[in-house]
């Protein structure tokens, strides 16, 4: 009896323990990756199809049962494995896989591994561009790419006055920045104020000839991939907010401007302006010390809320954003405020044959900006540029003085020198000048792909971008500039003028891609295509002039004074249009082979067709050929440093269309012959000539060769390195011709231009444990461009009084008269001939070249990321060396000529007189200073380092945030421009033209935020 008891027993437990195996259970537990957790990892049961995805805390939960094995899968980190036994919690830290380098990299029209990468391309994550106070992306990846120049213009709120170069100016007229594919939806315009940062999940450089040259007629310069945020399949709602404060404030000079009692005694010893007419006891008595950089600048305020949701079901995600950014400018009145919204969503079929997916995104910004931004002919008018209003205001002026408009006119009358601080201010004043720009954005793109057999796909996109700017211009009829310009004969003043400017692109992309693994060795990769691009606009504008300020309001359509005919130069209204259109079609293949993950070979052809050129020239064939060499795969390498070491090479070529710059839509008309109508002779109407054809004009065409190294060295110490050199043939400019044609010059392609690089990316682990990790980095690039063609016999194309382009210099560079000092004897400047002889009174024929070039030769960044149980801190460092520019702001402050108007440097104080011979500063009466206008003596190395971004802040540890609703909390503190070290005396060395006078200096910006999900 007790055997079979036994027996019966023995039976049930083995029953038992069978339907506790077979019994489904949810498993959850947390992934985390270097101590923080770890959001995307793929969770799957192996040998079935049920899985998951980690959410934003690295939590995740799967149906499974007990035996049942879970595969943990992340891009870059090593796949893990475990069986599930009895628990329900199963928690994993994941590591990396070093066989993968880490990445993914985007090439055109796919994505892959990095170490089956044969292109040369930097990616930037969402980590380092979300967060930070700035209305465009762009200025967040500055220093962050090696090889990409990043140059800002203007710091004003929302300025698109941005310059891009990857890899050196690959043009002179033409088109020199990179194209921008903003998911697969090619942007017409290089404008992103109204793209919100923080829905970007990764922004891609492709940089060789293997990686642009499949975008053919728009990749000569490189190419920028961005692509946004998106949803999850089965993963629940998470629901992410953020919102950050900032202050901008003005960054430090060190132009040491005069105090008012220094001014008048220099006045007194000048012999003009008020401290002429004062005693010394006055001057020394005198009380008003105005500091007009007060007056002038402002601490702004700025705040950006976003709001995001994510969610996934087994067939459908989905990605929703919200954002709300507002920021004022370090100039009262500037300003800009954006709407933000955005919806990605992704399907699939069951069987997972057929994938598609959409992105909706529609942005509205607002902004105020000062005219001198958009109005280049007053960037350096004092009386209208309030940027100069510190530079150019006296400090014993006392501001109290200024009340209104007509109160300034009737005691000062018209526009003087005297009197430009009381002008500027009445600018500024709130609704004197309104300078108003609205812009409504639309980026919408959808996708659909089928596969016709396991290998064999079907894939179609279709993307549009709309942009409709709107400006608005008033000229406040009490304003002092409406009064002084108010015309003899007419009663009232002030002007508006409103402008629609409307852009609308379409571009279609059809592929089919054929993807097969031969052997488990042998991966084959081909891809047709088809692109179909097609760009509109239209402009419309209208001025009038004469309002009256009882009943006007700027924008209202109020106020007007009809138009009299007894008295046709007043009050008439003017109204314009423009109607512009492109096209360009393409059809273009690919080719990549795989060989053991150890070889890989890849090649494109692309035929281009542009509306710009004739049928003789419209078409344009572009390739490429690359390969690469994973060595660490080889035997010889076993045992040695490298856990990955990859060789690769490419070359091959893309076209420029845009050869004369700007927009898509410039140079439409250069192969025709226009005409326009017009007043002739009698008054009576009549036609002119208003562009002659080119009919050989034809692609610029640009060369690139590249060779690069990947490495990874012990898992902690990883880079590349690149170098490559890139030529343009056929360069679009202007050719010399004898002046008995009744021209001087014709346009045409003839010209070569060479750039030759070097670029290194480097990071290195000091510390990687689990609760500390210190991560040092670096970035630098070194780009020499030099003419190797020039269209002309002497050798050299003159730009302008003070630049040249000549055969062995680069783009642009400075032609000068060389300036060597002050003249001991008589404080006459002192400068070089031609020959190298010392002379008083050289002549424009002295000019020679420097080798001096407002574009930069080396440039990189810097930084260190360290991590410490839940605290984090970022540095961020920038760098341009060897590159130079006018400083006409710094030669407005040690100028006898304005002694008596403007303010000084203290520099003038140390001018020549013959008990103080030995000087740099001239005699206040020199004889010769107006030469030193075509002179190098204003012209500044503008290399810097800055600390170009900082952060610090803490990860709430998921323990303290169990028993709320939040699932992470990040609060943190940033700053960006705070210190720069540079020889550069101005407010700001970065800006991407040659010279700087009366320009809106980049600010300081310090910032405070939080990020909660939940």
């Amino acid at each position: 009896m007790k055997t079979n008891f036994r027996w019966i027993f023995t039976l049930l437990l083995a029953l038992f323990v069978q339907l506790s195996f077979a019994q489904q259970k949810t498993v959850s537990g947390t992934i985390s990756e270097g101590g923080q957790p770890l959001p995307g990892v793929t969770v799957i049961v192996k040998g079935t199809t049920t899985g998951t995805q980690s959410d934003f805390d690295g939590k995740y939960s799967i149906s499974a049962k007990q035996g049942d094995v879970l595969e943990f899968s992340y891009i870059g980190l090593k796949t893990q494995t475990v069986t599930v036994g009895s628990s329900n919690t199963v928690n994993i830290t994941m590591e990396q896989d070093v066989t993968t380098l880490g990445e993914v990299v985007v090439e055109a029209y796919r994505t892959t591994a990095k170490a089956k990468s044969n292109i040369a391309s930097t990616t930037v994550s969402a980590k380092t561009i979300e967060g930070r106070p700035n209305a465009s992306f762009v200025q967040t990846l500055q220093a962050q790419v090696p090889g990409l120049n990043i140059a800002t213009g203007s710091g004003s709120p929302g300025s698109a006055n941005t310059t891009i170069i990857l890899r050196g100016v690959g043009s002179v007229n033409g088109n020199i920045q990179p194209l921008f594919v903003i998911d697969g939806v090619p942007a017409n315009q290089v404008n992103f104020r109204s793209i919100n940062p923080n829905d970007i999940e990764s922004v891609s450089v492709l940089k060789d000839a293997a990686a642009t040259s499949i975008y053919g007629n728009r990749g000569a310069n490189g190419v920028i991939v961005v692509k946004t945020k998106r949803g999850t399949f089965d993963s629940k709602l998470n629901v992410r907010y953020s919102v950050v404060t900032g202050f901008t404030s003005l960054q430090d000079h060190d132009y040491r401007i005069m105090n008012s009692k220094q001014t008048l005694q220099l006045q007194k010893d000048f012999g003009s302006g008020l401290g002429s007419t004062l005693s010394d006891a006055e001057i020394a008595a005198w009380e008003i010390d105005t500091d007009w950089e007060k007056i002038f600048f402002q601490t702004g305020v700025s705040q950006d809320h976003n709001l995001s949701l994510t969610s996934g079901s087994k067939n459908l995600n989905s990605y929703v954003s919200l954002g709300y950014f507002e920021q004022e400018g370090i100039v009262p009145g500037t300003q800009i405020k954006r709407f933000t919204f955005r919806n990605n969503f992704s399907g699939k079929s069951d069987n997972d044959k057929f994938n598609y997916s959409a992105n909706i995104n529609a942005n509205f910004s607002k902004r105020n900006q000062l005219d001198q931004e958009t109005r280049t002919d007053i960037d350096g008018n004092v009386l209208q540029n309030p940027l100069q209003g510190m530079l150019s205001s006296v400090p014993y002026l006392d501001p109290a003085v200024y009340v209104n408009g007509q109160q300034l006119f009737n005691q000062f009358g018209g526009p003087s020198f005297a009197i430009v601080p009381y002008m500027l201010m009445d600018y500024l004043r709130p609704g004197n000048i309104t300078s108003e720009f609205n812009e409504l954005k639309l980026l919408a793109q959808a996708s659909g792909a089928y596969k016709i057999t396991k290998d064999l796909t079907f894939s179609t996109q279709a993307g549009m971008d709309m942009t409709e700017n709107t400006r608005l211009f008033a000229r406040n009829p009490q304003s002092y500039l409406a009064i002084a310009a108010t015309p003899p004969g007419a009663q009232f003043g002030g002007l508006v003028t409103e402008t629609n400017d409307r852009d609308f692109s379409f571009n279609a992309n059809t592929r089919l891609n054929y993807n097969k693994v031969f052997k488990d060795k042998h991966t084959f990769d081909a891809s047709l295509m088809t692109e179909y691009f097609k760009a509109h606009r239209k402009v419309m504008t209208y001025t009038q002039t004469g309002l009256d300020p009882r009943t006007s309001a700027p924008g209202a359509g109020t106020g007007y004074i009809p138009f009299n005919p007894a008295t046709p130069t007043l009050y008439r209204p003017t109204v314009g249009a423009l109607k512009q259109k492109a096209g360009l079609f393409s059809y273009f293949g690919t080719v990549d082979y795989d060989y053991d993950s150890k070889y890989g070979f890849g090649a494109s052809v692309r035929r281009d067709a542009t509306y710009r050129f004739t049928d003789d020239y419209k078409w344009g064939t572009f390739w490429s050929v690359s390969g690469r060499w994973n060595l660490n795969k080889e035997a010889f390498m076993s045992g040695s440093i490298f856990d990955e070491l990859k060789l690769r090479a490419s070359y091959g070529t893309a076209g420029n269309q845009n050869i004369l710059g700007g927009s898509i839509y410039s140079g439409a008309s250069i192969i025709r012959n226009l005409y326009g109508t017009g007043s002739g002779y009698g008054n009576l109407l009549s036609l002119f000539p208003s562009s002659v054809a080119n009919t050989d004009a034809r692609w610029e065409t640009v060369a690139q060769a590249n060779v690069g190294v990947d490495f990874v060295i012990k898992k902690r110490f990883r880079g590349s390195l690149d170098i490559y050199e890139k030529v343009t043939s056929d360069l679009y400019q202007s050719i010399p011709v004898s002046a008995v044609n009744g021209i001087t010059s014709l346009a045409g392609n003839i010209g070569e231009l060479q750039n030759r690089g070097v670029e290194v990316l480097l990071a290195y682990d000091l510390f990687k444990t689990n609760d500390l990790t210190f991560t040092l980095n670096f970035n630098g690039s070194y780009n020499k461009n030099k003419f190797t063609e020039i269209p002309n016999e002497d050798g050299f194309v003159n730009v302008g009084d003070l630049q040249i382009n000549e055969i062995g210099g680069p783009v642009n560079q400075y032609f000068n008269i060389r300036y060597v000092g002050v003249n001991p004897a008589n404080g006459n400047l002192l400068f070089l001939d031609r020959n190298g002889l010392v002379t008083e009174n050289p002549t424009s024929a002295d000019r020679v070249s420097t080798g001096k070039s407002p574009i930069p030769v080396y440039q990189g960044g810097f930084g260190f990321d360290l991590t410490y149980k839940g605290f984090f801190m970022t540095t961020q460092f920038s760098f341009v060396k060897d590159v130079w520019r006018y400083d006409f702001d710094l030669a407005g402050l040690i100028d006898a000529n304005g002694i008596a108007n403007f303010p000084q440097s203290i520099d003038m104080a140390n001018y020549w007189t013959p008990d103080n011979p030995v000087t740099d500063v001239p005699s206040l009466t020199a004889t010769n200073l107006a030469l030193d206008g075509l002179s190098d003596r204003w012209l500044r190395d503008a290399s810097y380092v800055r600390l170009r971004f900082a952060s610090i802040g803490y990860n709430v540890p998921s323990k303290f945030l169990d028993k709320t609703f939040l699932t992470s909390l990040r609060i943190y503190g940033q700053a960006e421009n705070m210190l720069t070290w540079s020889k550069w005396r101005g407010f700001d060395p970065e800006s991407n033209a040659g010279s700087t006078f009366g320009g809106y200096p980049t600010p300081k910006i310090v910032s405070f935020g939080f990020d909660l999900e939940f």
